[in-house]
């Protein structure tokens, strides 16, 4: 009985696995240039801002706060080169502050707060959002225009309420949510590929 319990599960397994394969191969085959062009804009506005003393600040609610954390540990580590560390924060990991301010203001404004503290002229802020719509996201993107900051998003769906707030965007082609967090992140490290070569290679 255990042996056949056990067979099951493997091919369950496999068609699962297949399954999860297949749905990200065809997701990354509907990238095109225009991804690309988002990609390249948001890397050209994050080195503006670092060659002038800015930093970066991303930030995102659930798999995309793990995705802003990410992109920021291989920009404030390393990705590929060895390199100094370039400035980036992300908004989700300060898990005091997160609560402080969520407690005193709402959650709402758990981003907005810290961009309103943290946030210059010359920062650039990411928001991750797999819906477009998160409202933190967006009043965080209202504050980051009231400094001056230039505004990238990785969004999904159809851009949703952050889309037209931003300079620019990267939506990522699928309608399911654990696809559009992969293409997010894989989009994450070709920006962060970009940074490196474009930092130590200024045109």
């Amino acid at each position: 009985m255990s042996s056949s319990r056990d067979t099951f599960q493997r091919q369950e397994a496999s068609l699962l696995f297949r399954q999860a394969v297949d749905d990200l191969v065809a997701v990354l085959g509907r990238l095109d240039d225009a991804h690309l062009d988002s990609v390249t804009a948001l890397a050209a506005d994050i080195l503006v801002g670092w060659r002038a003393g800015g930093k970066l600040l991303v930030c995102g609610n659930g798999g995309s706060a793990a995705d802003s954390q990410h992109i920021v540990a291989e920009l404030v580590g390393r990705f590929l080169a060895e390199r100094p560390g370039y400035p980036a924060i992300a908004l989700t990991s300060n898990t005091s502050t997160l609560t402080a301010v969520g407690n005193d203001y709402g959650f709402d404004h758990i981003f907005a707060r810290q961009v309103q503290a943290l946030g210059g002229p010359h920062d650039v802020l990411l928001v991750i959002s797999t819906s477009g719509n998160s409202a933190n996201c967006v009043l965080a993107v209202e504050e980051g225009r009231r400094h001056g900051m230039k505004v990238h998003g990785f969004l999904g769906g159809d851009g949703g309420r952050l889309l037209p707030l931003l300079d620019g965007a990267l939506i990522a082609p699928s309608a399911q949510t654990p696809k559009i967090q992969e293409i997010h992140i894989t989009m994450g490290h070709l920006l962060c590929m970009i940074l490196e070569k474009w930092q130590d290679n200024p045109a």
